[in-house]
């Protein structure tokens, strides 16, 4: 699917930043920028449902819902998009798919600029502020309140692979693959994360991440973590929607509406 150049300028406006020709500087600025303005939530995607849609919203869409209600998106959409925005300004990047329990329900962008290779991962609800380093000799950790991430150097096949820890427990991971990808290809996971029974139709989760740290609410607990301090506040069920509006602005009828 080809968008114009309005769109991603727009995108750009959204972002706070401006166009600037591929440099490992402003891949940062742009990895950055996406994290801390897009959030992982999956309140758009209980709303697209309930709007009959089946796959990740267009571009457009996906724009009016950051600008005007604050969404973000899941996985496919934040790091679909995101891969986009990195090819319509020149990087080389390739869309990538990763493995969880399952083959390729998680997707991410691998790219090579000034002699380096980097994954960037911004549809993990998870604090890659940065692009993660993809041409590694040894294990690299990311420390971040509760958690910890290690990703570790490639193996002989190319497949990096992430764990994810909480309080020293493994929690999560996937491997990501270097084979280039279509988004087309995920059509039928994508379509999976819509049925009654998948994980993000019956549950809470929204992921928004700053400069020191994060906010993250997970079905009913609001967790908030600035530097290495982790607090954690239950929110009442009936009071979800004006928590969403007040932590994270997105309207309350609107939450109202997708949950």
């Amino acid at each position: 699917m080809a968008y114009n150049e309005t769109l991603f300028d727009r995108y750009f406006n959204i972002l706070g930043i401006s166009r600037k020709e591929p440099s490992i500087t402003a891949l940062y600025e742009i990895v950055t920028a996406h994290l801390t303005k897009v959030p992982f939530e999956n309140i758009s995607k209980l709303l697209y449902k309930k709007q009959g849609l089946k796959n990740i919203p267009d571009l457009s869409v996906y724009l009016d819902g950051i600008e005007k209600f604050n969404f973000g998106g899941t996985c496919y959409s934040n790091n679909y998009y995101l891969y986009l925005l990195l090819k319509y300004v020149g990087y080389d990047v390739k869309l990538c798919g990763a493995d969880m329990k399952n083959p390729d329900v998680h997707i991410v962008s691998m790219l090579k600029i000034g002699g380096r290779d980097f994954i960037v991962d911004c549809g993990y609800a998870a604090p890659f502020t940065e692009p993660l380093p993809g041409d590694l000799k040894e294990n690299y950790v990311i420390t971040f309140g509760d958690e910890m991430y290690i990703l570790s150097p490639r193996d002989e096949s190319g497949h990096s692979k992430l764990e994810q820890y909480y309080k020293g427990e493994l929690k999560h991971w996937y491997t990501a693959k270097p084979q280039p990808r279509k988004i087309e290809e995920f059509r039928n996971v994508i379509e999976d994360s819509y049925h009654d029974d998948a994980t993000f139709m019956n549950a809470v989760t929204i992921a928004k991440f700053n400069e020191n740290g994060s906010l993250v609410l997970r079905n009913l607990a609001l967790i908030r973590t600035d530097r290495n301090k982790v607090t954690t506040q239950i929110i009442q069920r009936d009071g979800i929607a004006a928590a969403i509006e007040k932590y994270f602005g997105m309207p309350r009828q609107i939450v109202n509406e997708a949950v």
